[in-house]
């Protein structure tokens, strides 16, 4: 997995696998690869809602993403990304009507920061939990993105090490699928 020669060699599926011994923790299997990952604090569940900290057990095709273009290059990738402004942000309000859409500060109503002053959203893929089809209280802000120090646990997201992301990032395309069993 060095270079994208064609588009048979962009990487179809994500599985994330539960860790043993640890809810907060998997692994994900990209092709050959084995990758240690950090998932939602109250670990995986069937049945997510808003605010509940667990990472959804679903079939999650990625949409888009975002990059830090101040803190890194844009990385190669045939996933549509863009380059993360100060003024992004993401509403994480169920009652608002851009409830799990990208919106811009000003914005009063509950929100997630994507230029974040940590590292995390560095490069940040959105996954299509509650985007194309959405119902309010069910989610949002369910990204793929860098990890915390120590693999701490997610608010519900999947993070894995910036390597990692770099290594995987020019096989991913939007549609490759991440599936949390």
């Amino acid at each position: 997995m060095n270079r994208i020669t064609s588009p048979e060699h962009c990487v179809k599926t994500i599985l994330v696998r539960p860790a043993p011994g640890d809810r907060t923790r998997a692994i994900l299997e990209v092709g050959p690869l084995r990758i240690p990952a950090a998932i939602g604090r109250s670990g995986r569940t069937s049945r997510k809602r808003e605010g509940d900290g667990a990472t959804p057990i679903a079939t999650m095709p990625l949409l888009s993403g975002f990059a830090r273009g101040d803190r890194l290059s844009l990385p190669k990738t045939s996933l549509p990304m863009k380059r993360i402004r100060p003024s992004m942000l993401w509403c994480d309000e169920p009652k608002h009507p851009s409830y799990n859409r990208p919106v811009n500060a000003p914005f009063r109503p509950s929100h997630e920061e994507l230029a974040r002053k940590d590292e995390l959203y560095d490069i940040c893929l959105v996954l299509d939990w509650n985007v194309t089809s959405r119902r309010r209280n069910a989610g949002s802000a369910i990204f793929f993105h860098l990890i915390r120090p120590g693999y701490e646990p997610t608010a519900g997201c999947v993070a894995i090490a910036r390597r990692d992301m770099l290594r995987i990032l020019p096989y991913l395309r939007r549609g490759t699928v991440v599936r949390v069993l």
